[in-house]
């Protein structure tokens, strides 16, 4: 049987052939031959399509031999390390292998980790059967339930400081039957050699505990651990990354710079020694939640999915709750998003926590509004919620991760028909997409699709800020030939696109349409109408509409009045600079650099030199610097007044 891999990397391939009576191990990697006899031959090459390539050869009585064999190769331990794991790598679970392979394949895994540690001295072994002898004895001891007094007296010269000797210790006891005897050995242990076990000792513990139901003694554990890594305090010796001599755990490199990371780090690498149960995840996730460490569990939450386990609705809702009740609102979508993409669907449960925050945001009447424009009717919260998570991903750019989710949504009836296609058209549209977005319009007409008022002002909004008012004014028609009604948002993109390319009839056309038909514009909005204003009666337009605008409780600000100062200062109307700057004092708004420049110059212009200087001297008063050009008119003509 032949397996062979390339591994990434042009200058490493690994090939195995495992026969009746020998194992083949082929690799290309620096330009030696490397063989059991100790000696270093030079090389023997055998070209191949990606470079050279070497072999070990292996029989089966040296692999499965006793464990004396004297079973040296001259290799560098990284290199039988890196075997290990191509081994487990290359050899498919589901392949038949002959009895004899599939038997003895443990045995040759076990060989692999025994030459890839240094030779030991004899000394080296008899330290070895010892600590063997030492972590037999304690099992005993703890099983016939000795009290700590008398262990204390009985192992007072084993060195339990070293925390692989404790893990093998806790190896042993991981049956659930065992399982209050390890809780006792990891107290005591800690007592006799006064020592802070390292985090995968721990997590290590955790599970023997989880396993044998004792939630409550696992739940104090990941607690403390927790809390010691808040205060910074944790002792991880680098020594303790290597639980037991036989197993050598993967690496999963959680990032994060706490140790948070480091004990999710640590729970997964030792799932599989006590073949534990993913709730000691949720546990942990559960935890971290009542204990506020909102971002360690969202990192944690990430960490685990990236790794493939998926975490309970009980888990995720505990979660979302604790931060919907918190100062980082914002954060329950992500948590949410990453529920949705690791499906592990909502509940209504879920569905309650998502309304919560949306009113907490102030948004909830916002998508309730969208989704009435979209469907004509109202929805299930459920909808409204996804609806909300959906459009979001969409505006923040993550379109394809958006549509991703729509689907699933789609796939289990937690969205409508209607509400998908819309989005999918608005993130066509987000795109930039503008003809492929009307091509899938258009065909999803032909399907029975109903036009919206969602889709419409989307496809305004899209072409006014393309600068193609045209297109965006038929679309706009388009609506009242096929009954939809037009809202403050349509009218808004239409205001501003006019006025953008300067057609600023349109613009106050639509604003004025805009409050007759019930709207009104935002105050970025109507500044976009004023600020392009040209002409006397344009500028009496649009101070005409601020005062209907005004009693309908619209809010100006300074830059509103600015605008209609400058207008009617360049049209040179003195009293209807003054009118506006009085309305400016009287609301509050505190005048600007230009609305004095406009009054002086426009009043010394008039003649009117002792009122100029007044709002000269105000204007110093409040510690706006005059423009030069200001200063220099009103000098002017005072110098043309004494004369």
């Amino acid at each position: 049987m032949k397996f062979e891999r390339r591994l990434p990397g042009d200058d490493v391939m690994v090939g195995i052939g495992i026969g009746v009576g020998v194992v083949v191990v082929g690799f290309e990697f620096g330009g030696y031959k490397f063989t059991n006899k100790k000696t270093v031959a030079p090389p023997g090459l055998v070209k191949t399509p990606h470079g050279v390539k070497h072999q070990i050869e292996l029989t089966l009585e040296q692999i499965f031999g006793p464990p004396d064999v004297n079973f040296k190769l001259q290799i560098a331990i990284t290199l039988l390390l890196m075997m290990k794991t191509i081994l487990r790598r290359i050899i498919i679970p589901y392949a038949k292998l002959s009895p004899v392979i599939n038997n003895n394949l443990p045995r040759f895994h076990n060989h692999i980790n025994t030459a890839a540690e240094s030779p030991h001295s004899a000394a080296a072994q008899e330290e070895e059967d010892k600590t063997a002898e030492s972590i037999t004895c304690i099992c005993k001891s703890f099983s016939n339930n000795l009290n700590w007094e008398i262990l204390n007296q009985k192992f007072m010269f084993v060195d339990l400081r070293n925390s692989a000797t404790i893990n093998r210790v806790l190896i042993q006891l991981k049956e659930p039957l065992d399982a209050k005897k390890a809780l006792s050995f990891f107290h005591w242990s800690a007592h006799l050699a006064n020592i802070k076990h390292p985090t995968n000792t721990y997590a290590l513990l955790i599970h023997i505990l989880v396993n044998a139901k004792l939630i409550r003694d696992a739940s104090a554990l990941i607690e403390s651990v927790l809390v010691r890594s808040v205060k910074g305090n944790f002792n991880n010796p680098s020594g303790s990354a290597n639980l037991l001599k036989n197993y050598q755990f993967h690496n999963l490199n959680c990032d994060g710079s706490s140790s948070v990371p480091s004990f999710i780090d640590s729970l997964m690498s030792s799932y599989e020694v006590v073949n534990s149960s993913p709730f000691v995840f949720d546990l942990t996730i559960q935890i971290c939640a009542k204990l506020r460490m909102i971002d360690e569990a969202i990192d944690a939450c990430f960490c685990l999915g990236e790794h493939g386990i998926r975490l309970t609705d009980i888990t995720y809702n505990t979660l979302l709750r604790v931060i919907q009740k918190s100062d980082k609102t914002k954060l329950v979508w992500k948590v949410y998003e990453q529920m949705i993409k690791q499906r592990t669907y909502s509940n209504e449960k879920t569905t309650g926590i998502m309304i919560d925050a949306l009113c907490k945001e102030g948004k909830l009447q916002t998508f309730v509004n969208m989704i009435d424009r979209i469907d004509g009717k109202r929805c299930l919260p459920r909808v409204i919620v996804n609806t909300c998570l959906v459009f979001t991903m969409i505006e923040e750019g993550k379109i394809d991760d958006g549509l991703v989710l729509l689907k699933r949504l789609l796939m289990k009836n937690m969205i409508t028909d209607t509400i998908s296609n819309s989005l999918i058209v608005y993130a066509k549209i987000k795109l930039g997409q503008l003809e492929s977005a009307r091509e899938v319009f258009d065909e999803m007409l032909k399907r029975g699709f109903k036009a919206n008022s969602f889709v419409h002002t989307s496809f305004i909004g899209a072409y006014c800020e393309a600068g193609k008012v045209e297109d965006g004014d038929k679309w706009f028609k388009e609506m009242g030939h096929i009954g939809l009604k037009a809202y403050g948002e349509m009218y808004a993109h239409m205001i501003v696109g006019f006025s953008k390319v300067g057609r600023f009839e349109e613009s106050l056309n639509f604003c004025q349409n805009m409050v007759q038909n019930g709207f009104i514009p935002s105050c970025l909005v109507f500044n976009e109408v004023v600020k392009r204003v040209d002409g006397h009666e344009g500028v009496c337009r649009a101070n005409e509409l601020l005062t209907i605008l005004l009693d309908k409780g619209f809010m100006p600000d300074v830059n509103t009045y600015t605008y209609l100062v400058a207008g009617y200062g360049r049209e040179g109307d003195v009293e209807g600079v003054l009118k506006l700057y009085y309305e400016m004092e009287y609301r509050k708004l505190s005048p600007g650099v230009l609305v004095f420049s406009w009054l002086i110059f426009r009043l010394s212009k008039a003649g009117r030199l002792e009122e100029s200087e007044k709002y000269l001297r105000i204007m110093k008063a409040r510690s706006l610097a005059p423009l030069d050009y200001t200063r220099d008119t009103l000098f002017q003509f005072l110098e043309r007044g004494r004369k």
